[in-house]
């Protein structure tokens, strides 16, 4: 899978906090276990950003901002798969600096899972957490339901965590969860954020596939075209030999669209331009769906993108994937050549 980016944001903006300390804790700690799950973890400190009360003329919800403090920040936040917040209890509740971080943004929050680490007194920081789970609810934002609580009497001695298996232990179990709820939440956070329609299938939808989308590419491959290899009684098939960089590196160049459902990638199709000619190919649909009439939806998907001054749209399959061909012709695709591997079919444009 692609990497999963998640801030750890420290939300104390006192000078000698304690919260870098716990941060540092935290980030050594799931290290490991980071790797292991394909996360980059990025600290984010509040106090370095900057942010100053909200000035920002309008609602955060029209995403129009005048600020270089808010854009920066926005940026950050959409571009996160999650977030660990690292904060103290002040009061009963959550320090200002973290509410008001949450306030400046709406959509880059919406349908992205957060954990929280907490650190206090008498409650260990929970009524702080408690706090904000009322807001980070509102603005879409999904809380976990496991946390940390440091008692700082019990945690901490000489500006120091004390050693804590058990700790570490739940300290990972926060981060497993998050990354398991990130992944089932992706479905939201593209549909909320636009640019996706909705598909043939309930609760489908297509949308252009990215580099980031190389490995479900990849096995989406892996996994249809071992049937062509067996109609055409050979494996020398591009959409099988191709490596993770070589399927990343083809997103970046040709127009493909992903049909997606509850996190699933369930078909593909990929276009593009040849001097007259729009190029369809690499048309995929997961084994358990054939015969829904997903193929031929996506196929026309890939020529209602074709530009209109193109001439002919071209597309090519085994010479003996008699299912492909079939589906071909009755599309008004004709034969245009058979190398006795592969066959090469063609229409012209509608006028």
């Amino acid at each position: 899978m692609e990497m999963k980016r998640v801030l750890v944001l420290t939300c104390s903006t006192r000078p000698g906090a304690l919260g870098p300390i716990v941060e540092r804790w935290l980030i050594d700690t799931l290290a490991a276990r980071a790797a292991e799950l394909g996360v980059e973890l990025v600290p984010v400190a509040l106090r370095d950003l900057g942010l100053p009360f909200l000035d920002e003329e309008e609602h955060p919800a029209s995403g129009v901002y005048r600020h270089e403090h808010t854009k920066r920040w926005s940026a950050t936040v959409e571009a996160a798969d999650g977030f660990i917040a690292v904060t103290p209890e002040y009061n009963y509740g959550m320090p200002a600096s973290f509410k008001n971080a949450l306030d400046y943004l709406n959509r880059e929050w919406a349908w992205k899972p957060i954990g929280f680490v907490s650190y206090g007194n008498t409650s260990a920081g929970t009524r702080s957490v408690q706090h904000a789970k009322q807001v980070v609810t509102t603005l879409r934002l999904v809380p976990l339901g496991a946390t940390v609580a440091l008692r700082i009497g019990d945690t901490v001695d000489n500006g120091r965590l004390r050693p804590d298996p058990g700790r570490d232990a739940v300290a990972t179990g926060v981060l497993d969860e998050l990354v398991r709820l990130s992944h089932a939440l992706r479905p939201m956070r593209e549909r909320a954020h636009g640019g996706s329609r909705p598909g043939p299938l309930p609760g489908s939808y297509l949308r252009a596939l990215t580099p980031q989308d190389a490995p479900e590419v990849l096995v989406l491959q892996r996994c249809c075209w071992v049937d062509e290899a067996a109609a055409n009684d050979t494996l020398a098939i591009p959409a099988l030999e191709e490596s993770l960089e070589q399927v990343r590196h083809w997103l970046t160049t040709w127009d493909a669209v992903g049909l997606w459902r509850d996190g699933r990638l369930l078909g593909m199709v990929r276009s593009q331009r040849v001097d007259d000619d729009w190029h369809v190919g690499r048309l995929g649909i997961v084994p358990d769906l054939r015969g829904l009439g997903v193929g031929r939806w996506l196929l026309r998907q890939a020529e209602a993108a074709a530009a209109a001054d193109c001439r002919r749209i071209v597309l090519a399959t085994g010479a003996r994937s008699r299912h492909n061909l079939r589906l071909y012709q009755a599309e008004g695709y004709r034969t245009e050549s058979v190398d006795g591997t592969t066959t090469v079919l063609a229409k012209a444009m509608p006028a």
